[in-house]
């Protein structure tokens, strides 16, 4: 069974150019696309995200400058090019870029347009889960939990979930019957309620 998962994920945790490059709504889109839906050309890009294939090449070219898609030359055809994520999981601490107020607002940038998509993500689904089996409206769903732990353990907790999600991530089989692509969303944030530092 375990010769049957999934590679382990490719990752990186992105430099202060990678960073700067990928601090745009195009270029988070497209990377994102090609990791959730695999290779692709600029044009089967471009029709998924509504966008014109001029503006897809351009922004899928800096993505490969910095290293964070690659080309899949043994697919392209002519003018027609490939393309892949040439990571699966993009990471990096919050201190990364103290140093560098251009990268720091980057990721800044990065981090708003994460939360900003998943609640049109979340949107999106509150307007269609009637529409889904009851089996699927109870296994998804969203939850909280409040706790009061030092930032020590606070990192052991997210490391703890890391690992559950890419055990599950690796466990997946995407012929089985009934699966569905699902996005996970986790976040810790200081209950900033009546506190000031």
């Amino acid at each position: 069974m375990a010769d049957e998962r999934r590679p382990a994920p490719r990752r990186v945790r992105i430099d202060h150019r990678q960073v700067r490059v990928l601090a745009h709504p195009l270029r988070t889109r497209l990377l994102g696309a090609l990791r959730v839906q695999g290779p692709a050309t600029a044009t089967t890009l471009a029709e998924l995200l509504d966008t014109n294939t001029g503006a897809t090449s351009y922004h899928l070219r800096q993505l490969a400058e910095v290293g964070l898609v690659a080309e899949e030359p043994d697919r392209g055809t002519g003018r027609q090019r490939w393309w892949r994520a040439a990571h699966d999981v993009t990471s990096w601490e919050s201190t990364d870029f103290d140093d560098d107020p251009d990268a720091r607002a980057a990721v800044e940038w990065i981090q708003s347009e994460q939360v900003r998509l998943f609640v049109e993500h979340a949107e999106r689904w509150f307007a269609v889960r009637d529409q889904w089996s009851p089996e699927w409206r109870d296994a998804l769903g969203m939850g909280d939990a409040f706790m009061t732990i030092p930032s020590s353990r606070l990192k052991e907790l997210q490391a703890e979930l890391w690992q559950v999600l890419e055990r599950y991530r690796a466990e997946a089989d995407p012929g089985e019957p009934g699966a569905e692509q699902v996005l996970v969303f986790y976040a810790a944030l200081p209950l900033l309620m009546g506190k000031k530092r």
